[in-house]
C-alpha cells in the first residue's frame, strides 16, 4: 500500500455531530463563506462556531428543557422546532453563551435545533425523544365555545392517576375577562379518577369570558404517564340565575338577577334513607331530555324498584339525582317529599324549567330531610366547601 502524503490526508472541515460527555457537539461553517487567506482570527472563529446541545440521538430523555451552549462568542438566535412545526420558546442568557427552552420536550417527538451566532456562524442538530410508556389524556368541561351558568367550574378529568400534581397545576393557566378570583382544587371524580377544577371564589359574573390554556405537552404526570399535547377551552358565562329548592315548602323557584321568575310545586326525595335528596348546592351538569331511569343504577331494589321513561331530565349529580317531570307523583307536589331522590314536577312545570335552565346553573337545596351534601366529585359539589377549604385543595398552596 502506498502511503499518502501529509497534504493528501488533509480534509476540509465540515459540520459533524459527535457525542461528548452526553452532549451533542456541532461544528458548522458559515452558510455563506466570506474572506480568504487574509481572514482575521475573529472571522475564522465565526466560520466554525462550536455549539453543544444537551440532548442527542434517538432515545433522548423527555421532560426537560433543551440547552444550547456556545464555546466562544455570543448566540444571536436559537430555534428548536418539533416534528409538527411547533417552536419551543426560549431565551438567551445575559452572557450570550447559553440558550434554554422555557418548555420541556415531549416524549416520542423529533426536534431540530438551529443556532446562529452574532458573527454570522450557524449550526444545526437533530434529536428524538424516547417514546412514552403510557399517555395520559384529559377530558375538559365545559365544552369549547359554550355559554354556561354562574356556578360552572373549569374541570379537567385525567385518564390516569396524577402524582406530580404541583407540576401539572402550574402549567394550567386561566384567563378571565374581568380578573375573577379563583383557585384550582384536586378532587376524586365519582368514578375514582383524578380531577382538578378551577372554581371562582363566588359565582361567576354574567358575561365573563373564560379561557384555559393547559400547557401539558412534555409533562410527566407521574409514574411515566406522559402528556403528549396541549389542551385549551373557552366559554362565556350566561344569565345570572339560581334554582332555589326548598325541601320544607316543597317548591322550586327560578331566580334571575336575584328576583324570582317563577316558583313551582315539587316533590323531592323521601326523607330518612337512601331515597332522600342531596342537600347543599349541586350544579346542572347536563340537560338529557327523555331518558330511561332504572332503580338498580342508584342501588334501589325490591319495593323501591322502578323502570320509567322520564321527560325533561336535568342531571345534578353523578350518583343519579335529577330534576325532571314526574306526573305519576302529582298528588305529592307542594305537600310531601315522596320521590326516589329526584326533584319531580308536573309535565308543564318541568318543561318550563328545562327551557329556562342553563348548564352550570346552581341548584341550592335547603330545608330538612336531605341525606347531607354530595362530595365535591359527585357532580360539581365544590360549592359546598368554604373558600378557604377549597383553596387548601390546590397543590400549589
Amino acid at each position: 500500500m502506498t502511503p499518502q502524503s501529509s497534504s493528501s490526508r488533509r480534509r476540509p472541515l465540515r459540520a459533524r455531530h459527535t457525542a461528548v460527555a452526553g452532549l451533542a457537539v456541532l461544528t458548522a461553517a458559515l452558510s455563506a463563506c466570506s474572506g480568504g487567506s487574509g481572514s482575521s482570527g475573529d472571522d475564522r472563529a465565526a466560520e466554525k462556531p462550536k455549539i453543544s446541545v444537551n440532548l442527542s440521538g434517538q432515545q433522548a430523555k423527555a421532560g426537560g428543557p433543551v440547552t444550547v451552549k456556545l464555546a466562544t462568542g455570543k448566540l444571536k438566535e436559537v430555534t428548536v422546532t418539533d416534528d409538527k412545526g411547533t417552536k419551543l420558546p426560549g431565551k438567551v442568557a445575559a452572557n450570550g453563551t447559553t440558550w434554554t427552552s422555557q418548555r420541556t420536550v415531549a416524549p416520542g417527538t423529533a426536534y431540530r435545533v438551529q443556532a446562529g451566532t452574532d458573527q454570522g456562524g450557524t449550526a444545526k442538530s437533530t434529536f428524538r425523544t424516547a417514546a412514552p410508556d403510557k399517555v395520559n389524556k384529559v377530558t375538559l368541561a365545559p365544552g369549547k365555545g359554550t355559554t354556561v351558568g354562574v356556578a360552572q367550574p373549569l374541570s379537567i378529568t385525567f385518564d390516569h392517576a396524577v402524582r406530580n400534581k404541583a407540576e401539572v397545576e402550574k402549567n394550567l393557566k386561566v384567563t378571565t375577562s374581568n380578573g375573577t378570583t379563583g383557585s384550582w382544587g384536586w378532587i376524586k371524580n365519582y368514578d375514582g379518577k383524578d380531577r382538578v377544577d378551577w372554581r371562582p371564589k363566588e359565582y361567576w359574573k354574567s358575561g365573563t369570558k373564560v379561557k384555559l390554556d393547559a400547557k401539558l405537552n412534555g409533562i410527566d404526570s407521574g409514574g411515566d404517564d406522559w402528556f403528549v399535547r396541549d389542551y385549551a377551552t373557552h366559554f362565556t358565562v350566561g344569565r345570572n340565575q339560581v334554582v332555589k329548592v326548598n325541601l320544607d315548602s316543597k317548591t322550586a323557584a327560578l331566580q334571575r338577577d336575584g328576583k324570582t321568575v317563577k316558583s313551582v310545586p315539587m316533590s323531592a326525595g323521601t326523607p330518612g334513607g337512601e331515597k332522600a335528596s342531596w342537600g347543599g348546592t349541586s350544579v346542572l351538569m347536563s340537560k338529557e331530555g327523555t331518558i330511561n331511569m332504572r332503580s338498580e343504577t342508584v342501588g334501589l331494589s325490591g319495593s323501591n324498584s322502578y323502570d320509567k321513561m322520564v321527560d325533561d331530565s336535568m342531571r345534578l349529580t353523578w350518583s343519579g339525582m335529577y330534576a325532571h317531570a314526574a306526573p305519576w307523583n302529582a298528588a305529592y307536589f307542594g305537600n310531601t317529599n315522596h320521590s326516589s331522590g329526584c326533584i319531580g314536577m308536573s309535565d308543564a312545570n318541568a318543561d318550563w324549567l328545562y327551557g329556562q335552565a342553563q348548564i352550570g346553573d346552581p341548584f341550592e337545596v335547603t330545608g330538612s330531610g336531605s341525606k347531607g351534601i354530595p362530595d365535591p366529585g359527585n357532580g360539581y359539589g365544590e360549592w359546598n366547601l368554604s373558600w378557604s377549604d377549597w383553596q387548601a385543595k390546590s397543590a400549589l398552596k
